[in-house]
């Protein structure tokens, strides 16, 4: 389908680039709340590849984004609006928690000596109505980013289920629904004065009619009350005529199950359970894997923008799907990260021949929390994307165009000073501004946009004082007028090469370092604080591809000494705190 019949307008001229518009919502009845706004379109955001992992297959490698999904939709838009077959989200329940992660300190041979504090994750609790419109704005997104014959799976529970299903029935339309799915399970509870919850919703809604989308037929056996269930016969299928009217049954060969019913029996992972991460919210493997293997085919293409802690895209690489996820939450992307680099090489010690192919490389993105203070040229290019400028790529003087203004990015590690301005005023093109004066003396001779990260307050004035000609200068300070635009600063280390080997010899994570001296902890050795190290031999100065993934199981450390290889050039080294913030620093190596 065209881009104009999924109702895409994108602007690309120099003033405005990259803004996309939605098809009108026609969906009725229509759910009202408190602040509700139209979501009728959004800007494009660019995103910075930080790291990879393992190899193309086919041509694809899956990706992984932290950011707010809203961001991250709408920098995706651009490549893969109406590709997405299989969307599954798990999204806040508005369920009025606060989740927290236990942390506790690595190398630790007993409980007596255990260091273990909380540290909040993430928090589920919204006021007012500002869940309802948090999850239309993303929802109308999803369904911008679904292939014609796409479904979508929403994991709701009671507390908002009925509203979620209004929500889905105004966007979709109410024909789009297909299923109610309940998902059912036993766990421990306190006696109150109500029944107990023990289910889940999942409302299952697709773009095709029933003869077009896809969904494979599983039979199933299941157990009831310690006795399996056995139904034999005559396996039957439906046939459906072009509208998805139901014309006939046909028989085919002998069945000895049932075909999937929607309520399903599916426990909830137990604490000793290999697959569980100590991830709030954390769903089963066996649920995730029965709602993949059922609405898409392998080598399709599945979302998750509320990951959490990567089910969906384990279950995606072991059963053969392409995907792509997302989260805001950083403990996420790292946790994420870890599993699959787990999966990813279980499932090559299990390959035998290239029959079974399985899509087990994949990359890291950050769409907005930009890193920005390391790679200057990459900095520059992450913002011309942000502010929608209109590169030049070979002009000398400028870095690009925007509403008739001349652009140029000032360093971005720091405040811009008046030396800064030195090499633009050496290079401006004087004979031009003399015929430009000489035809209109009355108008600034340039109209020029300086892009700072802070700046010297007489900057502007500066400028002008030292060209003889009138000038028209706008300063945007990132940092201060693009509060939507988000930057980070690291941690400490020490890391050194000696011996033929690259050695940890300190680490300081600030932040978790100030939490546990709060608690009046003492640590004596950085390994305790370490979650994971990762070293690329020969990085190519802006994606991190490690070759060294030092990911200890829970009660060991960090190695934190790595022989260098021979063909060893340009060292990056990412290290990762029990907090899933990370540092990253590059060594010379010789």
């Amino acid at each position: 389908m065209s881009q104009q019949g999924l109702g895409l307008e994108a602007k690309n001229n120099s003033n405005n680039v990259g803004e996309y518009k939605f098809e009108p919502i026609k969906g009725y009845p229509m759910l009202s709340w408190r602040g509700k706004r139209p979501f009728t379109s959004t800007q494009f955001y660019p995103a910075q590849k930080k790291e990879v992992y393992g190899e193309e297959v086919n041509g694809w490698l899956n990706k992984v984004f932290w950011g707010d999904n809203l961001q991250v939709m709408s920098h995706l838009l651009k490549e893969y609006r109406g590709k997405v077959d299989l969307v599954y989200i798990d999204p806040p329940f508005d369920s009025k928690a606060e989740y927290k992660k236990t942390i506790t300190l690595k190398g630790k041979t007993s409980s007596s000596d255990t260091t273990v504090f909380e540290e909040k994750q993430y928090a589920d609790i919204w006021s007012n109505d500002e869940y309802l419109q948090f999850m239309y704005e993303r929802l109308v997104l999803i369904k911008e980013m679904m292939s014609e014959k796409g479904s979508i799976l929403l994991h709701c529970d009671w507390h908002k289920a009925h509203q979620l299903r209004c929500m889905l029935d105004e966007i979709f339309g109410q024909s789009a629904f297909v299923n109610e799915i309940i998902w059912h399970y036993r766990k421990w509870t306190v006696k109150s004065r109500n029944f107990q919850r023990n289910h889940d919703t999942i409302y299952w809604y697709s773009k095709s009619k029933a003869s077009e989308r896809t969904f494979n037929m599983v039979e199933v056996q299941e157990a009831s009350e310690g006795t399996l269930k056995r139904w034999k016969g005559m396996k039957q299928k439906a046939v459906f005529d072009e509208e998805g009217n139901r014309l006939a049954t046909s028989v085919d060969e002998e069945s000895t199950g049932a075909p999937l019913a929607d309520v399903w029996q599916i426990s909830i992972i137990n604490p000793a359970a290999i697959e569980r991460l100590d991830y709030p919210t954390q769903k089963p493997e066996q649920l995730i894997e029965r709602i993949i293997n059922h609405c898409s085919n392998e080598g399709e293409l599945v979302f998750d923008c509320f990951m959490g802690s990567g089910t969906t895209q384990a279950v995606a690489m072991k059963t053969g799907r392409r995907f792509i996820g997302a989260d805001i939450n950083l403990g996420a992307i790292q946790t994420t990260t870890k599993r699959l680099v787990s999966v990813a090489k279980e499932l090559s010690r299990q390959a035998i021949d290239g029959t079974d192919v399985k899509y087990t490389g994949f990359e890291v993105y950050n769409v907005n929390n930009y890193d920005v203070f390391r790679n200057p040229v990459e900095a520059k290019e992450l913002l011309l994307d942000a502010l929608e400028i209109q590169k030049l790529e070979m002009n000398s003087v400028y870095d690009g165009e925007k509403d008739g203004r001349m652009v140029k990015v000032m360093p971005v590690n720091r405040i811009a000073t008046r030396a800064d301005l030195t090499e633009l005023i050496a290079g401006f093109d004087y004979k031009a501004f003399e015929a430009r004066k000489m035809e209109k003396p009355n108008q600034p001779v340039e109209k020029i946009l300086l892009v700072c990260m802070g700046h010297e307050p007489d900057l502007k004035a500066h400028l002008q004082k030292e060209v003889p000609f009138t000038l028209d200068v706008e300063i945007v300070d990132i940092l201060r007028d693009k509060a939507n635009l988000e930057f980070k600063r690291d941690s400490e280390a020490k890391v050194v090469i000696k011996g033929g080997g690259l050695v940890i010899e300190k680490f300081y994570p600030m932040n978790l370092l100030q939490k546990l001296s709060m608690q009046r902890e003492a640590v004596t050795d950085w390994k305790e604080l370490v979650e994971s190290v990762m070293v690329d031999w020969n990085y190519d100065g802006a994606i991190l591809q490690p070759s060294v993934v030092d990911i200890p199981s829970k009660n060991e450390m960090v190695i934190g000494s790595y022989k260098v290889p021979a063909d060893a050039g340009t060292i990056r080294v990412k290290i990762t705190d029990l907090l899933s913030e990370s540092l990253e620093l590059e060594i010379a190596n010789g």
